[in-house]
């Protein structure tokens, strides 16, 4: 049977002060469309849902995150949740939610989605991820990767080179896997169509990742086996409080994909022809923002004038963020803290965040 999981864990310190520890952006009314402004994991349920029935749709998150997730998404079945007692890095966290679901399905197939995208048009992406699941179909020990395809040389992604074309339309041999490139590689991935940006969202059976982790990252399989031997509920979760912080720390890129690109065939690209948005930084949110004249994104109450390019967002119903002559510039206010840098140094967030804990704690955090 064909299931889902979708990664919700991260808690989004580049887009700090607007997301904090304890609300993390997947969890923010960021989005806006026809039906109203909705999270970002909102709009992943959805998303999947046009190719899944919700009980095939899983949320692997936080611990601390648990109730939240819950509120957001009502459709989402009880017994369908997978909670991190601590961050252990993705091959871990999907070994985790692998084993978890080949436990109800031992033959499940298993797409791993990501809670901070925004994809347009859905049907596109349904297309594409049934694609995926199809591959396995004729290949069944195939670890399938969603690429999209490129409209920029973009060097904050990173790039799969496609090989041949299988069997199946609109899928091909990955050929090798790319960090992030300078500008001028990238430039050259654009020119040679032959690279796709590497979305992070993936298509295998479960037993096939658990098995490739078995392979590489023997301690990881060994912890995940315990955690499921356990008996659902409390007993295993007590197991899985104890085993799962001890897994050696490490992403599934590294873990599975790139030891199982040395095989010929192992791996596979699927296009994925969207326009798709990873917001992971306040310029990629900007493109969910309203949109004025001089180039300004906005929210909350704000005044601009003589003012373009800029970032500007307030999340308190009685504060007015006024700009006179200020451009290309990040202002963002919440009820305790306000932040202002550069559009050109907005990834430096993630290093301003950890300067304010290292002079106020985790208060702001």
């Amino acid at each position: 049977m064909r299931h889902a999981v979708i990664m919700a864990g991260g808690s989004g310190t580049r887009l700090w002060p607007l997301s904090r520890q304890a609300r993390p952006k997947q969890l923010l009314d960021v989005v806006s469309d026809e039906t109203g402004a909705h999270s970002l994991l909102a709009e992943a349920f959805t998303r999947l849902e046009a190719v899944l029935p919700a009980e095939q749709i899983w949320v692997c998150t936080a611990a601390r995150y648990a109730d939240d997730v819950r509120a957001a998404l009502p459709r989402l079945c009880p017994d369908r949740l997978v909670l991190e007692p601590v961050a252990r890095d993705t091959a871990n966290a999907v070994g985790l939610a692998a084993a978890l679901v080949a436990d109800v399905d031992p033959d499940a197939e298993l797409a791993v989605v990501s809670a901070d995208h925004v994809i347009r048009p859905v049907a596109e992406f349904a297309a594409a991820l049934t694609t995926a699941y199809d591959v396995l179909a004729v290949r069944p020990r195939a670890l399938v990767t969603l690429g999209v395809t490129p409209t920029s040389p973009a060097t904050g992604f990173g790039y799969v080179q496609k090989g041949a074309p299988t069997e199946v339309p609109g899928a091909a041999e990955a050929a090798s896997f790319r960090e992030k490139p300078d500008r001028a590689t990238a430039e050259g991935y654009l020119a040679s169509g032959g690279y796709v940006w590497n979305s992070g969202m993936f298509v295998w059976r479960a037993r096939t990742v658990l098995d490739a982790l078995a392979e590489h990252l023997p301690a990881s399989a060994a912890g995940l086996d315990r955690i499921v031997a356990a008996p659902a509920g409390p007993e295993r979760d007590a197991v899985l409080a104890e085993v799962f912080p001890t897994l050696p720390k490490i992403s599934v890129d590294y873990a599975v994909l790139e030891p199982a690109a040395a095989e010929a065939g192992r791996v596979v690209v699927v296009d994925l022809d969207v326009d798709w948005l990873d917001v992971g930084s306040w310029p990629a949110l900007a493109h969910t923002l309203d949109l004025d004249e001089a180039g300004n994104a906005t929210r909350g109450l704000t005044v601009l004038l003589d003012s373009s390019g800029n970032v500007v967002l307030s999340d308190d119903p009685d504060h007015v963020i006024a700009l006179v002559g200020v451009r290309d510039s990040v202002v963002v206010h919440t009820a305790d803290v306000t932040m202002v840098c550069p559009v050109g140094d907005a990834e430096r967030v993630k290093a301003l965040l950890a300067a304010v804990e290292a002079q106020f704690g985790p208060r702001f955090a």
